[in-house]
């Protein structure tokens, strides 16, 4: 006999919160659960399995699309590695370009950073270099975006 488990049980179990089960199943990205006669939602161990599969490709930052072709590959038993690998990868550059953009951000803020004085002036570097249209000629890879081009 299978063990089913409600959806607060679910999600203790498996680290996603009942909303979020709720809108997996209303995305499609999991089956919508049996029914009680009550109305309850009930959750096999399949379901189960699946909901923490989607939990830790969340966890790595996988998008509800991504994550949609990872369990049609995951659950297709004729699947090539080379598809798991394409998708896989795809979001490894991603999250490079993600990273790159962060210590951009970093730069141009620490850059805003050095120019404070960190008294009781109401004079603000960091307020002027965030209103100002002028690029400073400072940061280069910072680029355009944050309004520094970095020299060195």
């Amino acid at each position: 006999m299978r063990h089913y488990h409600t959806i607060g049980e679910a999600a203790g179990t498996t680290g996603v919160s009942a909303k979020m089960i709720r809108h997996y199943e209303k995305i499609r990205l999991i089956m919508p659960a049996e029914r009680t006669g009550a109305g309850y939602r009930l959750y096999d161990p399949a379901d189960i399995h699946k909901l923490r599969f989607i939990r830790r490709a969340r966890n790595l930052g996988f998008s509800i699309d991504e994550i949609k072709e990872l369990l049609g590959l995951w659950q297709d038993e004729k699947r090539a590695s080379k598809d798991v690998r394409h998708v896989a990868d795809s979001h490894l550059v991603a999250l490079r370009n993600k990273a790159a953009e962060i210590h951009s951000m970093i730069d141009a803020l620490e850059h805003l950073l050095e120019g404070c004085t960190n008294d009781d002036r109401p004079d603000c570097p960091i307020l002027k270099g965030l209103a100002s249209d002028a690029t400073s000629t400072r940061s280069k890879n910072v680029g355009h975006k944050f309004g520094y081009e970095r020299i060195c």
